[in-house]
């Protein structure tokens, strides 16, 4: 069977409703279209970069859908940023799936990917499909992403196998972290091949030199989405928190910041809580009226008492 025919040409399970999503720039302009999966195929034919950005709840992913991305991810990084874990590991499906609907509510335009969290797909290509399954009916996802090579087609092959759409990530892998040895650039178009071979409709690449990710791109037939992998991908994600400056730990080498919403937050809470203590906060616009001689009413009530 053909890499195309294994490729579902749209979400087969799409949960959300019909309601039309909001242009970011220009709130009188025309609803933006739905990006489903024939969509990105359609980018990356003819070459245009896809845009991708992580969500881990409603407002995250609200922000995504309204910035105009392509694909928004509900990627295991929610473990550090939103949840405050060590490591992406310690994430369980129920997480994954809690944070999933979350972000599924506020995505209309957007391709909605999930992870599949460390422990959920490796044993065997039937608890890979299992747990595929749940984040399509449960986290309102339309595809699942999983970490891995080679060693990851048979689970991939199982999962498109009824529908499902997959997305593949190679390179540096966060559920893998303990044991990676360093990039090994001799491996990756071998596992980028298998699992183009193997049904992925799409591969993050992660951490990898921009040479030799733009090479794997132009040996595949799908598109590449970059994370410190260069501008040869077809496309780039990045952790929403990260290059919002909202994660108050260092971000990663490959990532820019385009504004300091975490320093703007944290000045806005002590403004605010100076207010409080100089009793500045709440002031009259902010208080609920009443009219004198209902005051005068209750006074008399409270005296009476």
């Amino acid at each position: 069977m053909s890499l195309l025919r294994r490729i579902p040409r749209s979400a087969p399970f799409s949960f959300r409703s019909n309601s039309q999503p909001y242009l970011a720039d220009n709130a009188q302009a025309a609803p933006r279209a739905k990006i489903r999966l024939q969509t990105l195929l359609e980018y990356h034919s003819s070459k245009t970069p896809i845009v991708a950005l992580t969500a881990h709840d409603y407002t995250s992913g609200y922000a995504a859908d309204m910035g105009g991305v392509d694909i928004v991810l509900v990627g295991d990084s929610l473990a550090m940023v939103a949840l405050g874990m060590d490591s992406t590991t310690e994430l369980t499906l129920n997480d994954m799936i809690h944070h999933a609907k979350a972000v599924s509510r506020a995505v209309k335009s957007a391709f909605l990917v999930g992870d599949l969290p460390f422990g959920t797909y490796e044993n065997t290509p039937t608890q890979a499909l299992h747990s595929a399954i749940r984040m399509i009916r449960e986290g309102r996802v339309e595809a699942v992403k999983i970490e891995g090579g080679s060693e990851m087609a048979p689970a991939v092959q199982k999962i498109t196998s009824v529908g499902i759409p997959v997305l593949g990530h190679i390179g540096m892998m966060p559920q893998r972290q303990t044991s990676m040895g360093g990039f090994r650039a001799e491996s990756i178009l071998v596992n980028a091949k298998s699992l183009q071979e193997a049904g992925c409709f799409g591969i993050v690449l992660e951490a990898i030199p921009g040479n030799i990710a733009k090479l794997v791109t132009d040996a595949l037939v799908i598109p590449t989405i970059g994370i410190g992998a260069g501008v040869g991908c077809s496309g780039q994600i990045l952790v929403q928190l990260d290059m919002l400056g909202s994660y108050h730990k260092l971000a990663p080498k490959f990532v820019k910041q385009w504004g300091q919403v975490g320093e703007i937050s944290k000045n806005c809470i002590s403004s605010y809580c100076q207010e409080v203590r100089k009793r500045v906060f709440p002031g009259p616009e902010h208080t609920y009226s009443i009219k004198p001689e209902e005051l005068d009413l209750f006074k008399n009530k409270l005296v009476n008492q």
